[in-house]
């Protein structure tokens, strides 16, 4: 009695506040309302002529099509999930239930469902449930209900749902309270149901329990995040009225990935525990649920599930606070209704979108899987495709070395090979000339024209004065090749070893299809560059010992430089026949040279400068020559080697070896194999769901075609 007239007063107490309550909310719920149609793109729905899904809804109510059409398009939804479609990138529109550890989600899932799930202490949703319920569309006389995962489909029962719910759990994440993202799937086929598919998520826990593993919050959120940062997610977040709001952990997550809040949705469990003040926090709204809130009784107790809907509406009906809450923000049935609503517009919104990305997925596998190489049955076929490999390589090769083509490696200066081996001849040219400069240090102890004199002494002989032997002129000249005579050579090495890995790099881009042969085409490739290195060595040295043994040139620079040389004979004459102390003079092109020891040979200096000079003058057309001849050399070796050798060569590595290396091409590699695989899997995962988008509007199409 006391409890009765404390209500009373309650009553009395509030009513004056109840109808200016009831106005301050009555805008928020039309708002409410407002957001939850604000998912659907209105302008693409009603204004895309491509879109078959608009035409057949097209000036008809919406919502009084949906078990017309709705229906199939969430049919086809949950067949795509079944198929695992997202597992090729293809996001579906999504109810997702996510809150805190003991926010009541599990009771607001059983009052949808109609059926017990799993109860306990610490986490009892330890993988992804997925929920189709499935309501008059397909009853029958008694409820259906079964799980499906990791590929097998258990049949269970109302009372059973829970026992069969938890050994599914354990098989998949363990007998612990170890979480997982591998989901599984209720069905439940009962009349009392709203047609509605919803994820259920692990509650949100900071403090791991016994039993847990101390990164049970990274692990849960991780899953969370996973499935409600897709834009085609709505979020259920269901909050206490226990609490407050804003620090509940689901609400940061859910602000996270959507901001505004188009998307998500909350109900509020445990009215009853926490009336005072509930009203002012779905009316505020300080946490931005852009889809307004709903608020729920839990079912208490053995209450069946009829008799907890009673209690729920004599609650919100009669409680003097509870009671100002609008009606259209109140209870499972609107929930269920408002649930049904918001998947009709997500589901209509994403469907047009899916179909694209279904349909660019599929285009993509099938490139992919016409560019792997086509699996080989004999050896007639192998040969064809060597032959394929080789004429390829050659042809890159052939733009890479000869034609400056580089649109296979635009990005990669290493491939521009003219320029490259142009750097090269430049740096072998530029140390020729270091290694052989005539600007000598003659400042110390006199060296200047020493040892031409020292030569012409040794090689004097018997015969008329004023002519110097020819033996003067070879012996220096082999002096000065013999101390640049390993330039050639080093650069033949340099240009050979960089010539072998761009051969190498190309050989191995083409048979990249065929990895069983790299090992051949390295082999192949090393043996052709040995041998044109050997080749360029040989040249090189002959080359070499044509300048040693024969001194011939029809340059006219020759002469015009030995007579410009020349020209500084009479200076040093001068000095030599004078008495200054100072014997320093400027000589071309040796710079400042001391000469003032060469007054002790007399007549010789003449000879020693005059072959000073001439070697001088003829030193510049050898290097010239070293030079000039080395660079034809070697591109008329680059093209024997494309067009001469390298088919021999190769051919002679894959058949005439006896290694077998032609029959491998019979073996595809078990990368290839495995991508081959998981494209071919790919593609027939993607027409079939593309099939069954296909059969989803024609059923529509017809729908409409009935209705009119």
């Amino acid at each position: 009695m006391e409890r009765s007239g404390g209500v009373e007063h309650q009553k009395k107490k509030t009513a004056g506040g109840v109808e200016h309550q009831k106005k301050k909310i009555t805008g928020g719920v039309k708002h409410q309302e407002k957001n939850i149609m604000a998912v659907v793109d209105e302008e693409a729905l009603g204004k895309d002529e491509d879109n078959r899904f608009v035409k057949s809804i097209d000036n008809v109510p919406f919502f009084s099509q949906f078990n017309d059409h709705i229906r199939h398009l969430l049919d086809a939804v949950d067949r795509l999930r079944e198929l695992n479609v997202s597992k090729e990138g293809i996001k579906l529109p999504t109810i997702v239930v996510v809150g805190d550890q003991s926010s009541g989600k599990s009771s607001v899932l059983e009052s949808l469902a109609g059926i017990s799930l799993p109860r306990g202490q610490g986490i009892c949703t330890r993988v992804p449930l997925i929920m189709r319920l499935q309501g008059s569309h397909y009853y029958s006389s008694e409820p259906q209900l079964h799980l499906e995962y990791q590929g097998k489909t258990v049949q269970t029962s109302e009372e059973e749902v829970s026992i069969a719910i938890n050994a599914a759990t354990e098989e998949i994440a363990g007998k612990q309270k170890g979480v997982s993202d591998n989901p599984i799937t209720l069905v439940v086929k009962k009349k009392s149901v709203p047609d509605l598919t919803m994820v259920d998520l692990p509650g949100i826990t900071r403090v791991p329990v016994l039993g847990q593993p101390e990164d049970i919050y990274e692990q849960i959120s991780k899953i969370i995040m996973e499935y409600i940062t897709p834009k085609e997610t709505i979020i259920l977040n269901v909050l206490s009225a226990t609490v407050d709001f804003p620090t509940c952990e689901s609400i940061r997550m859910s602000q996270a990935v959507d901001k505004s809040g188009e998307r998500t949705l909350a109900v509020v469990t445990k009215s009853d525990k926490a009336p005072e003040g509930l009203l002012e926090k779905v009316t505020a709204d300080d946490v931005n649920i852009g889809l307004g809130y709903v608020c729920v009784r839990n079912r208490i107790g053995d209450e069946s599930y009829e008799e907890a809907r009673e209690e729920e509406a004599s609650l919100f009906d009669l409680h003097p606070l509870l009671s100002m809450i609008d009606k259209s923000m109140v209870g499972i049935p609107v929930l269920a209704e408002r649930l049904v609503k918001i998947q009709s517009i997500i589901i209509g919104k994403c469907f047009p979108e899916t179909i694209k990305n279904i349909d660019a997925k599929l285009a993509q596998s099938l490139q992919q899987l016409r560019s792997l190489p086509r699996k080989l049955n004999n050896l007639t076929e192998a040969m064809t495709a060597f032959v394929q490999i080789v004429g390829s390589a050659k042809d890159s090769l052939s733009k890479l070395l000869l034609r400056g083509e580089f649109d296979e490696y635009p990005d990669d200066a290493s491939m521009y090979c003219p320029a490259r081996m142009a750097e090269k001849l430049n740096a072998y040219s530029e140390e020729l000339g270091r290694r052989s400069s005539s600007a000598e240090e003659f400042s110390d102890n006199r060296r200047f024209l020493m040892d031409e004199i020292a030569v012409l002494r040794n090689n004097a002989k018997i015969g008329l004065p004023n002519f110097f032997p020819r033996s003067t002129f070879t012996t220096l000249l082999r002096r000065k090749l013999n101390e640049v005579s390993g330039i050639p050579l080093d650069f033949v090495h340099t240009i050979w070893n960089y010539l072998e890995g761009v051969v190498v790099r190309v050989l191995t881009a083409r048979s990249e299809n065929y990895p069983q042969l790299l090992s051949s085409f390295r082999r192949a490739a090393d043996s052709l560059v040995s041998k044109m290195r050997e080749e360029s060595l040989a040249f090189v040295r002959e080359m070499v010992d044509m300048e040693k043994n024969a001194d011939y040139t029809s340059n006219p620079e020759y002469i015009n430089t030995w007579t410009n040389l020349m020209t500084q004979m009479q200076t040093l004459k001068g000095v030599l026949s004078g008495n200054n102390a100072e014997t320093k003079i400027e000589i071309r092109p040796f710079g400042q040279v001391e000469v003032g020891h060469l007054r002790l040979f007399g007549a010789e200096v003449d000879e020693a400068f005059d072959i000073k000079m001439r070697i001088t003058a003829y030193w510049k057309i050898v290097i010239l020559r070293l030079v000039d001849s080395l660079a034809l050399y070697l591109q008329t070796s680059l093209s024997n080697l494309l067009y001469k050798e390298m088919e021999e060569v190769i051919v002679k590595e894959f058949v005439g070896s006896g290694n077998g290396s032609l029959e491998r091409l019979l073996f595809e590699s078990p990368d290839v194999a495995r991508k081959r695989a998981r494209l071919n899997d790919s593609v027939k995962l993607l027409k079939e769901s593309k099939l069954v988008l296909s059969n989803a509007m024609d059923r529509i199409e017809n729908a409409v075609e009935n209705d009119s």
